[in-house]
């Protein structure tokens, strides 16, 4: 055996190697070209820190930003028949949910959970864009179904993050009837007086936007996020017109009503901490983690004069400017 060959020369050039970088240490923003490097950008909640363009952001990562200290409970969502149509395109509709189960890590389109957020107990559904395009079937109406039933039987609001392309067209009609089981959902919310708060977040298209992404007692939106029914691309080629700049965009659809307000997704936790405690009639929340003040104590009491123990006179409190 020769042990400079096979030992020496092997360790030495293990020692003075070039070690490659990994390539998802940096991400490209798709709206201004710059390179932000994954901590900085995973900080900021997958925000451009240079032109504010909101990227996408998975449900799981979403929670852990918006609860109080990251803790969440995953509600559970009853499962539906795994192929009802027997369909298949290009691969069989099987392969391609195996495909999206591996690529996102998660079981599904849409994640319940719920947890306090501001010390505000709710319950929460985030659709998942990645997964299929978040398209509509029969566990994402299930997943809503049991958020409804899960919110009216704590008594809490119900917060959902919408994300979809639309109906899936692997489950055909069963798709399409999600929207008025959705539908029915929100009613018993309402039904039972709990707030029902949707944010709308890039893209929210097709027959969601028909149905429970519109149906909100409060409706914000993320910056610059498509929410409409058929595109633009549709709509330009069925009217043979070009559209308005930023049609179907959350700000225009903010100027013409059809929303409360857009905020910030850096901004939306304590956006939705106030108005889900205005909703529910709670006092407004305390920053920090500081005790709330109480209210039978007087804010111009004046401080009590206590005996010294050696006899003396007391001490008068220091006078104020």
């Amino acid at each position: 055996m020769n042990w400079i060959t096979n030992y020496v020369r092997p360790r030495i050039n293990s020692i003075f190697s070039r070690r490659e970088t990994p390539e998802n240490l940096w991400q490209k923003c798709d709206e201004c070209g710059t390179m932000l490097f994954h901590r900085e950008l995973s900080d900021n909640l997958n925000v451009c820190t240079n032109c504010g363009h909101h990227m996408v952001i998975s449900p799981r990562d979403r929670f852990t930003a918006l609860f109080d200290g990251g803790v969440f409970a995953e509600i559970s969502v009853p499962e539906p028949i795994a192929d009802p149509l027997q369909f298949r395109d290009q691969k069989k509709y099987p392969e391609r949910m195996k495909a999206a189960q591996k690529s996102t890590g998660e079981k599904e389109a849409m994640l319940v959970a719920s947890g306090e957020i501001g010390r505000t107990p709710i319950v929460a559904v985030a659709q998942d864009f990645s997964f299929m395009g978040g398209s509509m079937g029969m566990y994402v109406g299930n997943a809503i179904v049991a958020a409804a039933q899960e919110a009216v039987k704590l008594k809490r609001p119900l917060i959902l993050f919408s994300a979809a392309g639309g109906a899936r067209m692997q489950e055909g009609i069963l798709s399409l009837m999600q929207m008025p089981r959705s539908t029915v959902a929100v009613q018993m919310l309402k039904e039972a007086g709990l707030p029902y708060i949707v944010v709308l977040t890039h893209p929210t298209t097709g027959g969601v936007t028909a149905s429970y992404a519109m149906l909100g007692d409060v409706q914000i939106a993320e910056p610059n996020a498509l929410i409409c029914f058929a595109g633009p691309r549709v709509i330009e080629q069925t009217l043979g017109e070009r559209l308005p700049e930023g049609f179907q965009r959350a700000e225009y659809l903010l100027d013409h009503g059809m929303l409360d307000r857009v905020t910030a997704r850096t901004e939306m936790r304590d956006e939705l901490i106030s108005i889900t405690r205005m909703l529910m009639g709670l006092p407004p929340a305390v920053r920090g983690d500081l005790p709330a003040p109480d209210p039978k104590q007087k804010p111009d009491a004046k401080p009590k004069q206590t005996q010294p123990k050696d006899g003396s006179a007391p001490d008068k409190p220091a006078a104020t400017s």
